[in-house]
């Protein structure tokens, strides 16, 4: 069995970990907020005081984190996760939605310590981190994906390989952003069905069953529906700001077309300028009833 170090265990992180000590694996874990790490540690792993000590003699380094910002204070630094002692051909997994060029970064510095770096963002709800039911979207050397494999299937039902580092962050970007159009325009739909005087739980069912359905239609229009936005939290406002935002930085400095991109993005910053930032992003509905 391996030594893990997991960096980030919120919703989505602390189902992997757990995986991970399920398949018999030794664990680490480090989290800005301790406190939820106590199931963990309660289940076998050890808190550690900081990413450095979390990834001493680790055999892998997994992070799960919010953003740029929090990947880069956990891996980087004095007390960062590159700075320790790794076992020889360890690996560096980056799980977290980033933005490609600080991916692209992550991997030289983590090049530079002699980790085999893995660009590996997840699709898929806490609930499927929890049930090892993730798509992984990979960039990274064959080999040092093909080495990491079996490591890997804890956490997962699928493993796509788009290519070298930075192809799996830059697909996980534009589907993200596919996303954030999706869950406006489903907003949108039914705020103008409400308008035009339909009854909303027989537009969702309809929608949901017809041909524009997709899960992601599936699923927002039934949270809109329900209306409840403050429990069960899937994914923030706050969170789907800094995808949609990092989405069409990457198509705009691809110039690629992204007009739709870029209207998702304002319309999830006024949920945000309105104070909605930890609510679930199915909020939106209300935003625009106002």
């Amino acid at each position: 069995m391996a030594k893990i170090a997991f960096l980030g265990v919120g919703r989505m992180g602390s189902g992997m970990a757990a995986r991970m000590l399920a398949a018999g694996h030794e664990v680490t874990v480090f989290n800005r907020s301790p406190e939820k790490a106590a199931e963990l540690a309660a289940a076998g792993a050890v808190l550690a005081a900081t990413p450095r000590a979390a990834a001493e003699r680790a055999d892998a380094i997994f992070a799960m984190v919010a953003d740029d910002a929090a990947s880069r204070a956990v891996w980087l630094g004095e007390d960062g996760a590159l700075a320790a002692e790794s076992a020889a051909d360890a690996f560096a997994i980056e799980c977290s939605t980033l933005s490609r060029p600080w991916m692209l970064e992550l991997a030289k510095s983590a090049d530079a310590r002699g980790f085999r770096f893995i660009d590996a963002p997840v699709t898929g709800l806490p609930d499927a981190a929890a049930a090892g039911r993730l798509t992984l979207f990979v960039g990274a050397d064959r080999n040092h994906l093909d080495a990491a494999r079996e490591l890997l299937r804890p956490l997962c039902t699928n493993i796509v390989h788009f290519g070298e580092v930075g192809a799996g962050t830059a697909y996980k970007l534009l589907q993200n952003l596919l996303g954030s159009i999706q869950i406006a325009a489903t907003a949108e739909a039914l705020r103008t069905a409400e308008l035009a005087g339909l009854d909303l739980p027989t537009v969702v069912e309809t929608l949901s069953g017809g041909g524009v359905a997709s899960p992601t239609l599936v699923y927002a229009s039934q949270l809109m529906l329900n209306g409840v936005h403050d429990r069960d939290i899937a994914f923030t406002g706050t969170l789907r700001l800094k995808d949609t935002r990092i989405g069409v930085e990457q198509a705009d400095a691809l110039n690629a077309p992204a007009a739709m991109g870029h209207a998702a993005f304002t319309i999830f910053e006024r949920l945000i300028d309105a104070g909605h930032g930890d609510l679930n992003e199915t909020k939106l509905i209300d935003l625009l009833r106002e």
